[in-house]
């Protein structure tokens, strides 16, 4: 039986006031990363990442859940060469995650599992509500972590703290997540997404182009030092030119909220 058009996998984008906000919906199915469902995603932070005034993206899920990862149904007959570039199309989502130039803010409800962590572990800053669970199970089902969750989770956990969750295969509460570091906010019960609105209004007021080079810095903290030293002088003397720098000197100055505009 064909899905009504209320029931198919897609992503659902909403802007207001600077902010996008994309909602994964696939209620069924908890909002799993089906090929309709990803692909629409991806092409909303593509939009997002290249509109001057997007200042900061939110994802989320309908339904009360996040996202419970890969759509096992569809992989049942893939062969090894599928597999392969089935990741190469997520691994398109989780790059425009992580390297896009808007901070990005997961407002999780309900399960996060699988390929579901992995794309909440790539945003920015993760807003859990406290009934959130993060599951990371990948051995159960005779496969690897993907969408880049071995790099994403040990930056956020450390590397002894990651393997533990990956190699035990075990779910974990918002309030544990929080303190394993994959978590940085938590929200009452139902509250992740108004939690997330809150930041986002918060990062929308911020310079967008000092937003975007100092995530692209952060990006390279595990780089060498001396990389990092060079990326960040590069960064800095770029900044320090441009219209919003000189505007937030003045505004400090002058003891009033910045204006800035993106150049």
């Amino acid at each position: 039986m064909s899905e009504s058009r209320d029931e198919a996998p897609t992503t659902l984008a909403h802007r207001e006031d600077g902010i996008l906000e994309l909602t994964m919906s696939y209620p069924r199915r908890r909002n799993a990363l089906a090929r309709e469902l990803r692909e629409a995603l991806v092409a909303h932070l593509e939009r997002g990442m290249a509109d001057p005034d997007c200042r900061a993206i939110i994802l989320t899920g309908a339904g009360g859940h996040f996202c419970a990862g890969g759509d096992i149904s569809g992989m049942s007959s893939n062969s090894g060469i599928e597999t392969r570039n089935r990741l190469s199309w997520g691994h398109d989502l989780i790059k425009l995650l992580v390297n896009g130039d808007k901070p990005v803010i997961a407002a999780v409800e309900g399960h996060a599992a699988g390929a579901g962590l992995s794309v909440a572990a790539a945003c920015d800053i993760v807003v859990a509500s406290r009934a959130a669970v993060f599951t990371c199970s990948f051995n159960r089902i005779g496969l690897v972590p993907d969408l880049g969750a071995a790099w994403t989770l040990s930056r956020r956990m450390g590397l002894g703290r990651a393997k533990t969750l990956m190699l035990l295969g075990k779910s974990v509460e918002a309030a544990e997540a929080e303190r394993l570091g994959i978590v940085d906010r938590l929200a009452e019960a139902g509250g992740a997404l108004e939690a997330a609105r809150a930041l986002a209004r918060d990062l929308a007021a911020t310079a967008p182009l000092s937003a975007a080079m100092s995530k692209s810095l952060l990006n390279r903290a595990l780089a060498p030092l001396e990389e990092s030293l060079r990326a960040e002088a590069d960064a800095q003397g770029l900044l320090f030119t441009t219209e919003d720098s000189a505007e937030g000197r003045a505004a400090f100055m002058e003891k009033r909220a910045p204006r800035f505009r993106g150049r």
